[in-house]
C-alpha cells in the first residue's frame, strides 16, 4: 500500500503545484487513499519532496524543472535533430526517431510546455504523445513541424 500511495504522491505533485499537506491529502483521498497526517508528513520525507522557492509548491528534491524558454529551446534543437516524422492519430501524436533517439526527444518533450500534451510513452525509435483530443494533436504536429522548420531555417 506504501509503494501505491507514495507513487500517487509523486504523481500528483508532478501534475499539479499543491502547496500543503491538506490540499495534498485532499487529492490522495480523490484517489481512494485515506491517509493522516502524520502518515503524509512521513511520506513526503521518505519522497524527498521539497518546497519551490518561486510558488511554494511541493517537488522532488533537485529536480527542479527548467525554466521554460530553455525547454522550449532544448525541444527545438531535439525536434530537429532527432524528430524524422509527426503523425497525429485522433488524440494521439506518433513520432519516428532514428533507432535509439526517441528516449532523448520525449525527454525534451516532457520538459517543453505544450500545451495540450497529456504525456509521452518513448521506445527506441517510435514516440507516442497523448493529446487531450484529436485537436490538440493535430496542433501538437503543426507546432513539433514548425520548430523543425524553425531550426532548419538558423
Amino acid at each position: 500500500m506504501k509503494p501505491r500511495r507514495q507513487a500517487a504522491i509523486r504523481d500528483i505533485v508532478e501534475r499539479e503545484a499543491i502547496r500543503s499537506q491538506e490540499q495534498l491529502r485532499q487529492r490522495l483521498a480523490a484517489r481512494g487513499f485515506s491517509v493522516t497526517q502524520a502518515t503524509l508528513s512521513r511520506d513526503i520525507k521518505d519522497i524527498g519532496l521539497v518546497k519551490r522557492a518561486s510558488d511554494s509548491a511541493y517537488r522532488p528534491a533537485g529536480a527542479e524543472a527548467p525554466p521554460a524558454p530553455v525547454a522550449v529551446s532544448a525541444l527545438t534543437r531535439a525536434v530537429a535533430e532527432y524528430m524524422a516524422s509527426a503523425e497525429p492519430v485522433q488524440q494521439l501524436v506518433v513520432l519516428r526517431t532514428g533507432p535509439g533517439q526517441a528516449q532523448l526527444l520525449g525527454v525534451a518533450l516532457d520538459r517543453a510546455p505544450l500545451p495540450g500534451v497529456v504525456g509521452t510513452i518513448a521506445g527506441d525509435d517510435t514516440i507516442l504523445v497523448i493529446a487531450r483530443d484529436a485537436r490538440c494533436a493535430r496542433r501538437i504536429v503543426r507546432q513539433l513541424d514548425h520548430l523543425a522548420a524553425h531550426d532548419a531555417a538558423r
